[in-house]
């Protein structure tokens, strides 16, 4: 499928009316046409298309050369539309939507069969969450249809935070792009399912592990292929939410993890430098001085101390270091705890090896 042009809407000023928005009522006519559409969300952009609607959905599929066993994420403008979607909302599910919705957070409850078997992959679960962007609540509105919507990137490749990331990937593959300025979060989603007695994490995402505890008490959240008793949820053919069974967030250079100190990257450099590498870094801002000249680009992620700023950045600073003409990214690790198991969640996926 291929647009002559793929149109560009700059809402960047949206004050949250949609009425008075003229790009973003046009684009959620386009929506309700069954073509497909990216906006921004306060996690990344999305790609979006009537989740009712089977041929707009197999457009995404399409415009993402994304595989068809990936299950969508359907968006909705209001609570109440969640049993529009599901066939029951357990207790969990009730517990978080009213806790942390609208926001990054996603919640996989039983699906009615109403829900399009293309948005689930055949799964008899569905994905849905709030967004809390007024631009893509507006859209949601106008649309006046529940919009299934993955990130609005090329499959497998780093998510976009940003309008021009979509245009980079997606020029002429899609109808258009609301453009409202960089998106905040900069990682998608936290993905929850709440089908059993326990929450289990997904995809970690915005809302951490621990916020969740802080709602549903210590013993009542998992984490999926971190401990073994959820094994059976990335096993299965079809994955239940996004971004468990392929290879994602990847730049075209080789990306290599190095679980280290500053002496560890440092030789690394020197190891691929000598091979006749051009290497690019990705490190934390304090270990700049140290690297910045033994590198041939140096990519700061931001200060150790504010890992909310370095997932933000994330996608951004992955495509930074891809445009420069390295062979080989290094990148160094982070913690797991709070936010950190979301960077090293998305890092693990993109990369092509991680050596700890």
């Amino acid at each position: 499928m291929s647009y002559k042009q793929t149109t560009v809407w700059d809402v960047d000023n949206f004050e949250g009316k949609s009425f008075s928005e003229p790009g973003i009522k046009e684009a959620g006519l386009w929506i309700k046409r069954g073509e497909v559409i990216a906006f921004p969300t306060e996690t990344v952009y999305g790609l979006g298309a009537d989740a009712t609607n089977d041929a707009a959905v197999e457009k995404i599929f399409e415009a993402k050369g994304r595989p068809g066993d990936n299950p969508l994420i359907v968006h909705i403008d209001d609570q109440k539309q969640l049993t529009e979607l599901a066939s029951s909302v357990p207790h969990l599910a009730r517990q978080l939507a009213d806790c942390f919705w609208p926001g990054p957070l996603t919640l996989i409850v039983p699906k009615k069969e109403a829900v399009s078997e293309k948005v689930t992959a055949g799964l008899s679960t569905v994905a849905v969450r709030m967004p809390d962007h007024p631009i893509a609540r507006a859209l949601i509105k106008e649309a006046e249809v529940p919009v299934a919507a993955p990130s609005a990137n090329r499959s497998g490749r780093p998510s976009p935070t940003k309008a021009e990331h979509v245009k980079h990937d997606l020029n002429g593959r899609i109808a258009g792009i609301v453009d409202g300025g960089p998106s905040g979060y900069g990682l998608e989603s936290t993905v929850v399912d709440c089908t059993g007695e326990k929450a289990w994490i997904l995809r970690p995402g915005g809302i951490t592990k621990e916020q969740l505890e802080d709602v549903l008490g210590k013993n009542q959240v998992g984490i999926s292929g971190w401990e073994e008793e959820n094994q059976a949820n990335i096993t299965t053919e079809s994955p239940k939410a996004p971004g468990m069974k392929y290879r994602h967030y990847a730049p075209e250079a080789p990306l290599i993890l190095l679980n280290g100190n500053k002496k560890v990257i440092l030789n690394r450099i020197k190891q691929e430098q000598n091979k006749g590498n051009k290497v690019a870094v990705l490190a934390v801002e304090e270990h700049k001085r140290d690297l910045e000249h033994a590198a041939d680009t140096f990519v700061s992620l931001g200060s150790i101390n504010n890992l909310e700023y370095i997932a933000a950045q994330l996608y951004d600073n992955l495509r930074q270091a891809d445009r420069t003409e390295a062979d080989i990214i290094l990148c160094e690790t982070f913690s797991t705890k709070g936010v950190g198991l979301a960077i090293m969640n998305r890092l693990e996926k993109a990369a092509d090896a991680y050596e700890k």
